[in-house]
């Protein structure tokens, strides 16, 4: 098999495309099957979404399971459409109890109802089961698949129902000992088992004192726990104490992933808004045509409105580009350095406040200073600009024109690009969609405004 590199990952994927690009499926699937499943979670998701589909379908169904299991929802729910009915009802009815849960709560309502009502009737009784329990709590997040023993039991028994379940579990390292009212009275793991002589009984070699958590124990909790004990899973009880899942480490480091990401969103004062934007991603990227419409027609048509008037503004001081016609060759000019400051200001307000380097309590304070940021970019571009003006065109109040031009529409830019996204982000405005159109219909309009009053001011005597 395959190991892991970078190098090795490139060429996977250039080799992949290859055999797609020349429809050699047959090739191409005999090929995916020498892949090490880390590598094809790796370099699955750097492909082509219509790629994606034809890879996933050409995998032997035991490694699509295991890869699926991994992906965020939203591919998931990609992949599952490229299905048919009755073979998504099959995939979703041989997923792990709480993965299943997991991207059942993500689909809509009535595809989750259909798809229960579709699954066995062991597997709907489970997943019923786990979805029953609140959010956020170790019930929610553990799965049914584990081995229980009898204390009664001898080793060799305990073997011979290992090897008869072993496939159908999640993990078998770790066994738990239960009473005949599934209550836990012990703990023992494969390889004490494995070394122990086969005529001594389950009771003499476990251990009796078991670390658990109940179902509504909260998954963070849960987590650290795991991460504490150094534990590759946490036996889940009820409220009588009897034995109904096992919380695994995998699905622990998935919480403390999610809660850390929380946290972060916390610390900037956004509790709410990872939730809000990973749906309107979903939206902008997933979506239907209309949806996507919806979005983003709205501030193209504030654009195509702010365009209008900023040729009004050209349309007022046609005298002046008529009496100096090289006042015209700088209006680019001033349109894209603006334009280009405030898709960097933007860009970092957006950043910084998704990784928690931005607190919208104090957003005054980095507001004025990305200000003062554009301020000086304005006054070290604008002088540049204005001599090299001066030289080209040979008139010095041109080139003083410009420069005055270029630090007003590059600091306004630069506050904008804070101001509009924390405006549209009070406002629960879709701020990826919007921050852009608005900030350059603003700075367009004003920008060219202050360029030809300037104009005016300057070289009036030429007007």
């Amino acid at each position: 098999m395959r190991t892991l590199n970078d190098t090795a990952n490139q060429e996977t994927q250039l080799t992949i495309l290859n055999y797609l690009e020349q429809k050699k499926l047959e090739e191409l699937k005999e090929y995916l099957a020498t892949i090490e499943k880390v590598e094809l979670i790796q370099l699955f998701v750097t492909l082509p979404s219509n790629k994606q589909v034809i890879v996933f379908r050409l995998l032997s169904k035991e490694k699509a399971l295991e890869i699926f299991e991994t992906f965020e929802p939203a591919v998931q729910q990609h992949l599952l459409r490229s299905f048919t009915d009755e073979g998504v009802i099959d995939f979703v009815n041989e997923m792990a109890p709480d993965d299943r849960v997991r991207l059942f709560y993500e689909l809509p309502a009535s595809v989750t109802k259909k798809l229960l009502a579709e699954l066995s009737e062991e597997e709907r009784t489970t997943t019923n089961l786990l979805m029953g329990y609140e959010q956020e709590t170790a019930g929610r997040i553990m799965t049914t698949e584990f081995i229980s023993i009898k204390k009664e039991m001898t080793v060799e028994e305990a073997l011979h129902k290992i090897r008869r379940l072993a496939k159908e579990m999640e993990t078998i390292y770790i066994l738990y000992v239960t009473d005949m009212a599934k209550k836990i009275e012990g703990v023992l793991s494969l390889k004490d088992l494995v070394i122990a002589e086969g005529d001594q009984l389950i009771e003499e070699i476990m251990i009796k004192h078991v670390a658990y958590v109940t179902t509504d124990t909260d998954q963070e909790e849960t987590a650290h726990l795991l991460q504490e004990l150094d534990l590759i899973a946490i036996p889940v009880v009820d409220k009588e104490k009897r034995l109904v899942g096992i919380v695994t480490v995998d699905d622990a480091i998935d919480v403390l992933e999610q809660e850390t990401t929380e946290d972060i969103f916390n610390a900037a004062g956004l509790a709410d808004v990872a939730s809000v934007e990973a749906d309107r991603s979903t939206v902008l990227i997933n979506g239907s045509l209309w949806q996507i419409w919806k979005v983003r027609l709205p501030f193209l048509a504030i654009t195509l409105v702010a365009g209008m008037l900023a040729g009004l503004v050209i349309d007022e001081f046609e005298q002046t580009l008529e009496s100096v016609a090289a006042v015209a060759i700088f209006i680019p000019l001033i349109m894209d350095m603006g334009g280009n400051v405030g898709t960097q200001s933007s860009t970092v307000f957006v950043r910084g406040l998704s990784l928690g380097h931005i607190d919208l309590n104090t957003f005054v304070k980095h507001f004025l200073k990305e200000t003062g940021i554009g301020l000086s970019l304005g006054v070290v571009v604008g002088i540049v600009s204005g001599i090299v003006a001066s030289v080209w065109q040979g008139i010095p109040l041109l080139g003083v024109a410009v420069g005055i031009s270029l630090v007003f529409a590059m600091t306004l830019a630069a506050a904008l690009g804070f101001l509009i996204p924390f405006i549209l982000l009070k406002l629960n405005i879709d701020q990826a969609a919007g921050s852009a159109p608005i900030i350059t219909s603003i700075k367009d309009i004003a920008g060219l405004f202050i360029y030809f009053v300037s104009v005016n001011v300057f070289l009036g005597y030429l007007l």
